[in-house]
């Protein structure tokens, strides 16, 4: 008799885990469709339009990690796990979890801190921690950059924001520096003055600032000349290697010698 009522028990408690797991699995099911919906509105947002586009993978990937942890809180209760008991051994376990997410945590802390203080956006060209490109997108632990040959960056946020960050694209000008070398048997006031032509007639070259032309250092072998050009940021490159190949046949045609280092040798 006792065998009977426990059997009946066991097939009871069978009966009703089967009809949880049964209900968690629909619920899953349902929920895994409702969260990509859900996203997929937000990806389709025009409220997100009009933010800054670096917040559009944050948003995104924040999003989906709180979507599925409510599923995953719905799915426990249907299982007939308290929510309050579920909380505590979570909030217990994050302890030690987080002890051993530690770069994690920190990646996200620099996520937040990134699109708080924004040193930079998306399509930007910077470069940071010995790398350097267009920022492709900054998620909640990672942001990623196109490198000019078309390599892939992954930096960890928590890394970004301890380093130093150059952006090259925030402002809407830039310098282009460069320095060039010639014979001390050049006439300095000659060597002003070609350098000077060849800044000034650069099309993409602003006159406001003016070019900058001066005799920078005496050097060992040769006289440095600085050639200063402002121009528009999405002109730099362009106008960086046209003086360099205009300095060069402005030189040669007008016989301005660029010496190679040399050594006097005196014998006894």
């Amino acid at each position: 008799m006792e065998l009977t009522v426990l059997f009946d028990k066991l097939m009871q408690m069978g009966v009703d885990l089967g009809g949880k797991l049964i209900a968690a699995a629909v619920v899953f099911a349902i929920g895994m469709k409702l969260v990509k919906w859900v996203l997929g509105l937000i990806k389709k947002s025009h409220a997100l339009e009009k933010l800054d586009p670096s917040l559009h993978t944050f948003i995104n990937s924040f999003a989906k990690i709180g979507l599925y942890a409510l599923l995953a809180l719905t799915v426990a209760q249907v299982l007939g796990i308290e929510t309050t008991s579920f909380l505590t051994v979570l909030a217990s376990a994050s302890v030690a979890i987080g002890l051993s997410l530690q770069g994690a945590l920190s990646n996200f802390a620099g996520g937040l801190m990134l699109l708080l203080f924004k040193p930079f956006k998306v399509g930007d060209y910077i470069m940071a921690s010995g790398e350097e490109g267009t920022v492709r997108a900054v998620g909640v632990f990672y942001t990623w950059l196109d490198t000019a040959d078309n390599k892939v960056v992954t930096l960890p946020n928590g890394t970004l924001t301890g380093s130093a960050i150059v952006n090259y694209s925030a402002n809407e000008t830039r310098r282009v520096t460069q320095t060039y070398t010639a014979s001390y048997d050049a006439p300095v006031e000659k060597v002003l003055a070609i350098l000077t032509r060849v800044a000034e007639s650069h099309p993409l070259g602003l006159k406001d600032p003016a070019p900058m032309v001066r005799l920078a250092n005496h050097g060992a072998n040769a006289l440095e000349y600085t050639v200063r050009v402002w121009c528009k940021n999405e002109d730099y490159w362009t106008v960086h290697f046209d003086l360099l190949e205009q300095v060069r046949a402005a030189f040669e045609e007008e016989g301005i010698e660029i010496p190679y280092p040399q050594v006097d040798v005196h014998t006894r």
